[in-house]
């Protein structure tokens, strides 16, 4: 299919301007082949990666469709397998919408009051997007009315089926009117996701979209395999190392990027912020810094560092795996630019792991594991570096008042090499215990003692449940990410699982009244194991 732009779509006016407020140039793949079979109110089935524009796929169509019968009620749902996601798609859709007044778009999942979602319903909404589990909870109440809906999405379709939310969306599609329009979208089109579509979609158009490299050839590329606890003493360890002039640090999450940059400034380093909480004139100022360079050290979003423009960044740091895998390839763009050479390194964390083979899946590129720099192997390039200093500072004769006071110490019958070993400890500064922080990081997890709290549900292999539908409830219904809960011990009549400890108080807020496979549970935290 011929590729199309943004202005060419049968779309609205100020549909266009919005897009181009969010500063897409160009469609995506997946856009410029889905968007006009769903704008002509086909049935689509769409094959792409997270991060290739898929949101924007089904949302300008939805937009597009909605203006036209702002006053109908409910017409658009949006099932998402994550509150994340959930929230995510609703920002975009409301964005999308900015320019159309009347059109109001709801997120609905878990760990939120539900109270609230059902006065937002009744307020009247025209677009719905949510979490299986908790639409059909709404459901049950009959505070969420389906029948009068013209589109259906499912999104991250195989990623829902893999959580165990089959059963409810299958539920939830056969309460809905036959003659909807039937969008779904999955990274993966595998048997099952396959039958759900030849059984609720009609004619259905089938669109896959292979990705192509994208990253830039001149960036070298690795990762390291670190725990949780060290991966800031990790990320200095790497900047002493390699020493750049200029370089991005990225994390997922404003509150992760002040924590960052006042680590590092407490350091030494000079380091400054940028996230979607500053306003443009700050923006403008922490930019101006780093283009100077007052700071060599920038910590980052994803969505402040759009536009970005500077050319000599030496190294891309990600300290935080990204979220989506063309993050990545945004990040790691900001370096080896202008025909220079640039290094990108990512810290990864237990299953993280499995999110950097997406990426490299998805960006058909390698990334290098690498060995964990020591505290030694840092010691010993600081002190490369800083005898090559010396001897610069030598050759260019620039001695003066300096040999006068170790002549003073000589006097004092102080030898040579005692005033030079005594000024090189000064010089590299009294060394942090970060060698001891990592062994006893090391002996805690060789003895088991983790951050983990053990809770106790309610029901178990009487009721047929699987570890997918324990972890797709409690990513579903409380946001916390399916590669963090630890163990899962099923047995006849209850079940064991383990999450972080700072997520205590999210899963037991969040799973109040919910339910696993049409069954509501009670949650609360185990005895502790002997």
């Amino acid at each position: 299919m011929k590729r199309i732009k943004f202005e060419e779509l049968n779309i609205c006016n100020d549909i266009k301007k919005a897009i181009a407020d969010l500063g897409f140039e160009e469609p995506t793949p997946i856009q410029s082949s889905s968007i006009p079979y769903i704008l002509d109110g086909r049935d689509v089935t769409g094959q792409a990666q997270t991060g290739t524009g898929k949101t924007a796929a089904f949302g300008i169509p939805i937009i597009e469709r909605v203006k036209n019968e702002i006053e109908k009620g409910l017409q658009v749902l949006v099932l998402c397998p994550t509150r994340e996601l959930a929230i995510q798609v609703s920002q975009e859709l409301t964005m999308l919408s900015k320019y159309i007044k009347g059109i109001k778009t709801l997120p609905i999942y878990g760990g939120q009051p539900i109270e609230r979602q059902i006065g937002a319903l009744k307020k009247g909404v025209q677009i719905v997007i949510g979490t299986p589990g908790r639409i059909m909870d709404h459901m049950r109440r009959k505070t969420l009315k389906l029948n009068n809906l013209k589109m259906v999405v499912l999104d991250e379709a195989d990623e829902m089926l893999n959580m165990g939310f089959r059963e409810d969306i299958e539920t939830i599609l056969k309460d809905t009117p036959s003659d909807r329009q039937t969008i779904l979208f999955s990274a993966t089109l595998s048997a099952d996701i396959l039958e759900i579509a030849k059984t609720y979609q009609k004619d259905s158009k089938m669109i896959k979209v292979v990705q192509k490299k994208l990253t830039v050839p001149n960036t070298q590329q690795y990762y390291y395999e670190v725990k949780r606890a060290n991966k800031f003493e990790i990320l200095t360890r790497l900047i002493d190392i390699n020493n750049p002039r200029l370089s991005l640090v990225f994390c997922n999450t404003k509150k992760r990027v002040d924590e960052i940059v006042e680590q590092l400034q407490g350091r030494g380093y000079f380091a400054d912020g940028l996230h979607g909480d500053l306003k443009q004139r700050q923006r403008d100022q922490v930019m101006d810094k780093f283009r100077n360079g007052s700071i060599d050290i920038l910590v980052a979003t994803d969505v402040a560092a759009r536009g970005i423009d500077v050319d000599n960044v030496d190294a891309v740091f990600n300290y935080d795996v990204p979220q989506d895998d063309e993050y990545y390839v945004h990040r790691i763009g900001r370096t080896g630019r202008a025909g220079r050479s640039g290094k990108a390194f990512t810290l990864v964390v237990g299953r993280e792991i499995y999110k950097l083979k997406d990426i490299q899946r998805y960006t058909n590129t390698k990334i290098k594991l690498q060995k964990v720099p020591s505290h030694r192997d840092v010691e010993e390039i600081k002190a490369s570096m800083l005898i090559e200093e010396v001897k610069k500072i030598i050759e260019e004769n620039k001695l003066g008042k300096e040999r006068r006071i170790i002549d003073k110490l000589l006097e004092e019958d102080y030898t040579s090499m005692d005033i030079a070993v005594a000024l090189l400890k000064m010089v590299l500064g009294k060394q942090s215990n970060s060698e001891e922080i990592l062994e006893d990081s090391d002996s805690r997890e060789k003895s088991g003692k983790t951050d983990m709290v053990r809770f106790f549900i309610n029901i178990g292999k009487n009721q047929k449940i699987r570890p997918r539908d324990i972890v797709g409830a409690i990513a579903g219904d409380t946001g916390i990410p399916g590669n963090l809960i630890g163990a899962i011990d099923i047995y006849e009549k209850f079940t064991f699982v383990e999450v972080p400890k700072e997520y205590t108080k999210r899963l037991l807020q969040g799973m109040k009244k919910s339910s696993i496979r049409g069954k509501t549970i009670n949650i609360e935290k185990a005895n502790r194991r002997k």
